[in-house]
């Protein structure tokens, strides 16, 4: 896919691994649609970086874990073009296990991390250009094929969104390509410090951890290469190895 001029929708772009997509992708020549939930600071901050690299930015703030958010965040799009790339990247990380996780944590987890990547993708699919081919792409966790021990709805809902690419990958096919990223250790957990990682290379065959960049320059490739979907791209360093 030429991406020049093309018009990229990534939500949870203000910061961490969202900004770093919005970012790359804005390099490749998108033009973004930055979706943020509570950090407008962080999204002008983004935007002024996009707009420095001659790209157009759209800002549009929207809670995912609501019902209402997805519809209403891909209307507000729709004033920036056509949106040929979609990437679902917020999501919502609570500690919690199977015997203490409540009905309502498991919903609010289970709306931002599964259904808003879903209906996300169903407007996205409804209002494309019959002409014209797009992608999305999700960013999921390496961990749901290891679970962590104390993110039980996290992990589940990550889990469902593995399968969520492989079927919207064939439902959509072939003029929408569906694919995701698996992402190991890239940033510490919102609260833990950056020696944090330090300990969790020590366990990584590569012997270190990754970057927002590295995953942007990762999504930038699967959104360019029109052969691939229904595909998960680890970014992890090797530790699915172990």
């Amino acid at each position: 896919m030429d991406l020049s001029g093309t018009t990229a929708l990534i939500t949870g772009a203000a910061h961490r691994v969202g900004r770093g997509i919005a970012v790359a992708l804005a390099a490749a020549g998108c033009d973004v649609v930055l979706h943020y939930h509570s950090s407008a600071g962080a999204a002008e901050e983004t935007a002024d970086e996009i707009r420095a690299l001659g790209r157009r930015v759209t800002l549009a703030g929207a809670d995912l874990s609501d019902p209402a958010g997805p519809p209403a965040l891909f209307e507000a799009a729709g004033g920036a073009g056509p949106v040929r790339v979609l990437v679902n990247s917020a999501a919502v990380f609570p500690e919690d296990t199977l015997a203490d996780v409540t009905p309502d944590g498991l919903r609010r987890t289970l709306e931002t991390n599964l259904a808003a990547p879903v209906f996300l993708t169903q407007a996205f699919a409804g209002a494309l250009p019959k002409d014209a081919a797009g992608a999305v792409v999700n960013v999921t966790d390496w961990r749901t094929a290891r679970p962590y021990p104390d993110h039980f709805s996290y992990t589940v809902a990550k889990g469902a969104l593995d399968t969520f690419t492989v079927a919207a990958a064939e439902a959509l096919a072939p003029r929408i390509r569906v694919n995701a990223v698996a992402l190991g250790a890239i940033l510490p957990p919102p609260g833990k410090p950056s020696s944090y990682l330090k300990t969790l290379a020590k366990e990584i065959p590569l012997r270190r951890v990754g970057d927002p960049g590295l995953v942007g320059d990762a999504v930038v490739s699967l959104v360019r290469n029109d052969f691939i979907t229904g595909e998960t791209l680890r970014l992890d360093g090797g530790a699915h190895l172990r």
